[in-house]
Order: structure tokens, then C-alpha cells, then sequence
């Protein structure tokens, strides 16, 4: 079974904006749960420009799946991972000037560093995963410095700007996978996938076992609901049918029942105690 990690850092990017206590991303992972996400995924960013200290704490404590910790290789959140003993810390690039992380790790280039903070987050307990370019050089560093799982960098694939680019980019996935197979590594694969090429990524990377996915779950969430944004993601990975975006009418701040006669609680907002109106949470 494939599994899904969503990340909900962009819950907290929304709450950042504002400096308020709202939304929360603790509460967006319980509901990505309910609709099936197999882990939780959260980047404590050096700038902490969305996830904050608190909120790693509290999402160790409140969720009932594996939590996986995106962070840097710095003594800062290497301390803090050790602290929180997520399930696994996936050791990522980070810039303050980007957006978004924009490429894979260069394990390659250090790896006596890179050694070093793997040994240190296993010896916590912690399982370590690289965020790597689909490269045979960045597996095998991965493979020399002991990493549990690598995840491939999938933002190349799903930002290429035409059919040629985008066939080279998972031409060079599918090869990663294909090379990386054979060595006892935990596949996962990540950045930029959504409701419209993660199916074209499960059928060509068959041996990627885990996918996280963050942005385009929030950004349909803030549509039909986190529960519901994650069960049709979770249906895409398994194969199952997809739902459709006509399905929803009206799409807002909550999902439709079956019949789409009324709003029920999606997540994103409350219901009062007579269940007659949802009010902001």
C-alpha cells in the first residue's frame, strides 16, 4: 500500500499571515487523518516562517500517526528533533530568500558532515530520510552515510513547462527509483505533486512506497475541507476512483453530504451547538 504523508505547514503560512492563533495546523492533521493520511508531515524552517517550536511539540503529543520532521542539518533543530522524537527527520536544503524548497539536498558534496547529523538524529532513535535529487551520486552518498530512506525531489517533474521537459524530468525519477530499488532504502517521493499528475507518479515510480504532498491538499482543502482533500488524494495514490471537482456545488469553507443538501463540518470551520451555521474557528 502506498502511503501518504500530508504536510500542513501552509496551515500555519495562513495563521503567520496574521500573527493569530488560527487556523491551526494541529487540528488540519487530526482532520487529514480522519480522511486517511498515513503521517504527518511539518517543516520547522530556521526562519519559522510557518511551523513554529510549539507547534512540533503539540503535533508529537496530539496525532496519532507517524510524525515526519522536515529540517535542516543545524545544531539548532537537530536538538530540537532530539527532543521531540518524531518518527523520522528528513534532512532538507533550506534558503532564506526561496519560497519553497527548490532542489534536493547535495549529500555528495559533505558528506562527513551529513554523516555526522545522520548518526546523531539515529542515535535519538529517530529514522533519517534524505531529500535528494533523483541523482545516482546523491543514493549512493545517502547509501555511504547510513540513511534509512531517501525522498525524491519531484519539483522538476512537476514544474516543467512542456511535455518534453516533463517526460525527461520523470524519465530521470523513474531511473532513480529504478537504481535506488535494490539497496534496502525506504522510497518516498515529494514537492509539487497534486491532484493532477500524482496518479502519472505512482504509475511510473512503482517502487516509491511513501508520497508527501502538502500544498495542494491545504490549497483544495481551503475548497471541500482538509477530510475530504485528503481521502481524494488518497484515493488517487491507491487507484481508486477519483472525485470529481463537480461533485462539490457551491465549494466554501465545508463539504457537501452525498445529496448535497447541507454543510457539514469540514475542518476549516465549526458548527454552533445547534448546528444551524458555520461560524469562523
Amino acid at each position: 500500500m502506498i502511503l501518504l504523508g500530508v504536510n500542513v505547514d501552509h496551515v500555519a503560512t495562513i495563521r503567520q499571515a496574521r500573527g493569530v492563533s488560527y487556523p491551526d495546523p494541529v487540528q488540519a492533521a487530526e482532520f487529514a487523518i480522519k480522511g486517511g493520511a498515513d503521517q504527518i508531515t511539518i517543516h520547522l524552517r530556521e526562519d519559522r516562517r510557518h511551523i513554529q517550536d510549539e507547534d512540533v511539540f503539540r503535533m508529537k503529543a496530539a496525532i496519532s500517526v507517524p510524525l515526519n520532521l522536515e529540517m535542516a542539518a543545524s545544531d539548532e533543530i537537530i536538538k530540537i528533533a532530539a527532543s521531540v522524537l518524531p518518527k523520522t527527520a528528513t534532512l532538507v536544503p533550506e534558503k532564506r530568500e526561496e519560497l519553497t524548497t527548490e532542489g534536493g539536498l547535495d549529500v555528495a558534496l559533505d558528506l562527513k558532515k551529513f554523516a555526522k547529523v545522520v548518526a546523531r538524529l539515529k542515535d535519538a532513535g529517530i529514522e533519517v530520510s534524505m531529500f535528494i535529487d533523483p541523482e545516482k551520486k546523491q543514493i549512493d552518498a545517502s547509501l555511504e552515510i547510513c540513511a534509512d530512506a531517501v525522498e525524491f525531489h519531484t519539483g522538476k517533474y512537476c514544474d516543467a513547462k512542456n511535455p518534453a521537459g516533463a517526460a525527461a524530468e520523470l524519465e530521470k525519477l523513474r531511473d532513480a527509483v529504478k537504481y535506488a530499488s535494490g539497496f534496502g532504502l525506504k522510497l518516498c517521493a515529494g514537492h509539487g505533486i497534486n491532484y493532477d499528475n500524482a496518479r502519472i507518479c505512482v504509475e511510473t515510480l512503482s517502487n516509491v512506497v511513501e508520497y508527501n504532498i502538502g500544498h495542494a491538499i491545504v490549497a483544495r482543502a481551503c475548497m471541500t475541507g482538509m477530510e475530504s482533500a485528503v481521502r481524494e488524494m488518497k484515493e488517487i495514490l491507491q487507484g481508486g476512483q477519483v472525485l470529481t471537482r463537480d461533485r462539490f456545488e457551491n465549494p466554501g469553507l465545508g463539504t457537501r453530504d452525498p445529496e448535497n443538501r447541507k454543510i457539514r463540518d469540514s475542518g476549516l470551520g465549526t458548527r454552533d451547538p445547534e448546528n444551524r451555521k458555520i461560524r469562523d474557528s
